[in-house]
């Protein structure tokens, strides 16, 4: 059983993560201001899944493979890192719109692309990436019994919190949007501050080293 301060230190972990702007907050907040709440909510089971899949493959020793295996690990460290600069390409280009902005023509989705979309963007996050291989299994404790049983409650901690960040995310999209649209130099200013996130963290990510195995 894994301690409370554990369980506080990775609420409070996650949590800072989920605030900040990333692919996950930006694929939903636009989702849920162009298509409504409920294609940002299926959006939302999407990453929710997504979650889970990071969650069984830590268990399974996902640290241990990138560590073992470093062209796996690179892999994916260009995979999120090309994708983070395509999205920061997007909202700083010429003509690039906020996630929030209310302006943006969008076809809309299928349900079934709807969730897709939202496990590929989780998957494909750098953030996720390097709280589940790399962070997370600092919180174990050779005391507190096997490792796997302590990621899987560690893991649902860090579900717990960034489904109900994000989907505060979904249901106050719309409110931000409309607050933010009859302001336009806050507009640029959110625009410019979350593109500009992006391409750091895409910088980041394409420099960033692989895990050490515990």
């Amino acid at each position: 059983m894994i301690s409370w301060s554990a369980f506080g230190a990775v609420a409070l972990l996650e949590l800072g993560m989920a605030l900040t702007p990333g692919p996950n907050m930006i694929y939903l907040a636009s989702r849920s201001v162009t298509q409504g709440r409920g294609a940002g909510m299926i959006s939302l089971g999407g990453t929710a899944v997504g979650f889970v899949c990071y969650l069984l493959a830590t268990a399974a020793g996902l640290s241990a493979l990138f560590a073992a295996v470093p062209i796996a690990y690179t892999t994916v460290k260009f995979a999120g890192a090309a994708y983070l600069a395509y999205l920061a390409w997007n909202i700083l280009k010429p003509g690039g719109s906020s996630p929030f902005s209310t302006d943006v023509a969008m076809e809309p989705d299928s349900k079934a692309r709807l969730f897709s979309m939202g496990l590929l963007t989780n998957l494909l996050n750098p953030k996720i990436a390097l709280l589940y291989a790399a962070l997370l299994p600092q919180f174990l404790d050779p005391a507190a019994g096997p490792a796997w049983a302590q990621l899987l409650q560690l893991g649902s901690v860090q579900i717990a919190v960034g489904v109900a960040v994000n989907g505060l995310v979904v249901l106050a999209a719309a409110h931000i949007a409309g607050f933010v649209s009859t302001r336009p130099r806050l507009m640029t200013a959110q625009r410019f501050t979350a593109g500009g996130l992006l391409a750091f963290f895409a910088l980041r990510t394409a420099t960033s080293r692989a895990p050490a195995s515990a």
